[in-house]
């Protein structure tokens, strides 16, 4: 079995950018580099959206490092890095980033969406947005 290793599980306020997490996940054992990234968009729910801003719970960087170990040690070889913002995020911005680089497309992909899916379910970050006409919505608060 080779060793998987996630290189990046963080829960930041810095801005978020693909090139990075790309750069860190890719080697010469894996041929296959995935990504996936939710950017922040300009409607929901039939309304335009102004802005949105993330919070974490005190919790939510150990559960982020928890989760991305669990994804890792379910999947040989992969190479993992995940980041979410918290913030005032703006339309275009990057909420979350996540890659993964594997030696064959199906484990990169695979591992990718459940680290996704997995920080989306577990890791106790919510949202407040903003929208044009004035009114706020909270996602996220009923975990």
């Amino acid at each position: 079995m080779i060793t998987s290793v996630v290189l990046n599980a963080a829960v930041t306020s810095a801005p978020l950018s693909l090139e990075p997490a790309l750069a860190a996940v890719r080697s010469i054992d894996c041929g296959a580099v995935v990504s996936f990234s939710g950017v922040v968009r300009n409607h929901d729910g039939g309304k335009d959206v102004q802005e949105l801003e993330y919070s974490a719970h005190p919790v939510a960087q150990q559960t982020m490092e928890e989760v991305a170990a669990e994804i890792a040690a379910r999947h040989s070889g992969v190479r993992l890095w995940a980041g979410h913002r918290i913030g005032l995020l703006g339309i275009g911005d990057m909420a979350l980033v996540v890659s993964a680089a594997a030696a064959h497309r199906n484990e990169a992909f695979t591992a990718c969406s459940e680290l996704v899916d997995t920080i989306k379910e577990r890791v106790p970050i919510w949202k407040v947005q903003f929208f044009k006409d004035g009114s706020v919505e909270w996602a996220g608060a009923e975990s």
